[in-house]
Parts: C-alpha cells; sequence; structure tokens
C-alpha cells in the first residue's frame, strides 16, 4: 500500500509541475503584453499632443503664407489620417496591421511638417512671430518625447517577442495566440529625421 500512495503521489508530482510551469509561462506572456501596451498609450499621449499642435501651427502659418494654401492643406489632411491611423493602434498595439498603418501616417505627418516648415523659412515675418516660435518650440520638445517614448515601447516589444519565441515559452505563445507585437520604427531615411521647425533668427 505504502509503494502505490510513493507512485500516486510522484504521479501527483509530475502533472502539477507541467501545469504550474504553464500556468507561470502564460502569466509572463500576459505581464510582458500589458508592458508594450502600457508603453504605447504613452505614445499614443505624445502624439495625441503633436496632432493638437499642428492646428494652432497652422492656422498661425496661415496669416503669413496665403500663397501656400496647398502646403497648409497638406499637414492637416496628415494629421487627420494620423489621428485615425493612431486610434485604431491604441485600439489594440498588439494588432501588426493597425500599427503598419500608424506608422505609415505618422511618417506621412511628418514628411508634411518637414516641407512646411521648408516653405516657411521663406516668410521672415512668421519666422519672427512670437506665436509660431513658442508653437514650434513645444512641437519639437513633443517629438523629442515621441522618440523616448517609441525607444521604451520598442524595447517592451523586444523583450515581450523574445519571450514569446523561446522555448518553452513559444508552446504557451501558439497555444493562447500570443501573436508577434510590432516595433514601431520609422524605415525611409528621410522620415527618420526630426522635422526642423526652429524660427531662432
Amino acid at each position: 500500500m505504502p509503494a502505490l500512495l510513493f507512485v500516486l503521489l510522484i504521479l501527483l508530482v509530475l502533472l502539477i509541475i507541467p501545469i504550474l510551469w504553464a500556468v507561470g509561462a502564460y502569466n509572463g506572456l500576459v505581464k510582458l503584453r500589458n508592458q508594450f501596451k502600457n508603453a504605447f498609450a504613452q505614445i499614443d499621449v505624445q502624439l495625441k499632443r503633436r496632432h493638437d499642435l499642428i492646428p494652432n501651427l497652422v492656422e498661425t502659418a496661415k496669416g503669413y503664407m496665403a500663397h501656400e494654401r496647398e502646403t497648409l492643406d497638406a499637414v492637416i489632411s496628415a494629421r487627420n489620417q494620423a489621428q485615425g491611423a493612431v486610434a485604431a493602434a491604441a485600439a489594440n498595439p498588439a494588432n501588426a496591421d493597425a500599427m503598419k498603418s500608424m506608422m505609415g501616417a505618422e511618417s506621412g505627418l511628418t514628411g508634411a511638417l518637414g516641407k512646411l516648415m521648408m516653405v516657411a523659412e521663406a516668410y521672415p515675418d512668421l519666422k519672427a512671430n512670437q506665436n509660431m516660435a513658442q508653437l514650434t518650440e513645444e512641437l519639437t520638445s513633443t517629438e523629442n518625447k515621441i522618440a523616448f517614448s517609441r525607444q521604451h515601447y520598442n524595447d517592451s516589444v523586444m523583450q515581450y517577442n523574445t519571450q514569446r519565441e523561446v522555448f518553452p515559452s513559444v508552446v504557451i505563445a501558439n497555444m493562447f495566440n500570443f501573436d508577434e507585437a510590432q516595433l514601431f520604427e520609422i524605415t525611409v531615411e528621410t522620415e527618420k529625421a526630426v522635422p526642423e521647425v526652429s524660427f531662432g533668427g
């Protein structure tokens, strides 16, 4: 009888160990997924700030750049597209398609802002405008915060993706659909530059 009890105890331990491991692996993946989602929320805050600054920037420039309607409209259009794409990505940062769409829209907005700043260089009165200088300073600060938040997000994504790919966690990741997360990257060289927004003189 004691031998049977011993065998049953060993079988029970052998059954419990994999269950405990699976629970631990699942919980670890959930924790890492929540971390990168939280990191994306920080990017979202900064992108919303960026989007909120743009209408004021365009409105200020409009008074000086009456003949640049196409450039100004392109910035507003790019901003509206970016807002929609960011909202879709914020709803589920684990959705790779939404993240890719957001990155494309944000890159388009960066390009449109860069063009606006380049054109604005030809308007000395606009460059001297205090409101424009303040807005561009705020935009530059926001761009820097976006870059910092993006780095934190990418670090969190790398940690999550690495954990979901290593054995034996990959077994749990595949069983419970822990999909690969998308890095927030800007892939075109011209889009990597922060738009030049200095109107210091």
